[in-house]
């Protein structure tokens, strides 16, 4: 991708494609869907105790997610983070 088709993407409004319109938001072992592609990962701390975040982004939309999985949450799990 050229820097200008980037920078235009990143003006754009931010819309989902619909396979990420899908998936269902902070509820823990909720699917993803086939075209996130997984970009990293970390540790964070909670009160409950350490949990891991996997970063994804969509290759259909380029919408940025994070899955958090915190066994001790059911509210944890997908969210948008970006573009």
């Amino acid at each position: 991708m050229t820097k200008d088709l980037a920078r235009q993407r990143e003006l754009q409004p931010m819309v989902l494609c619909e396979p990420c319109q899908g998936i269902q938001r902070n509820w823990r072992k909720a699917p993803g869907h086939a075209e996130l592609v997984q970009r990293g990962n970390r540790k964070e701390d909670r009160d409950s105790g350490p949990v891991t975040i996997t970063r994804y982004v969509c290759d259909r939309c380029g919408t940025a997610w994070e899955y958090e999985n915190d066994r001790t949450n059911q509210q944890a799990g997908w969210s948008v983070v970006g573009r």
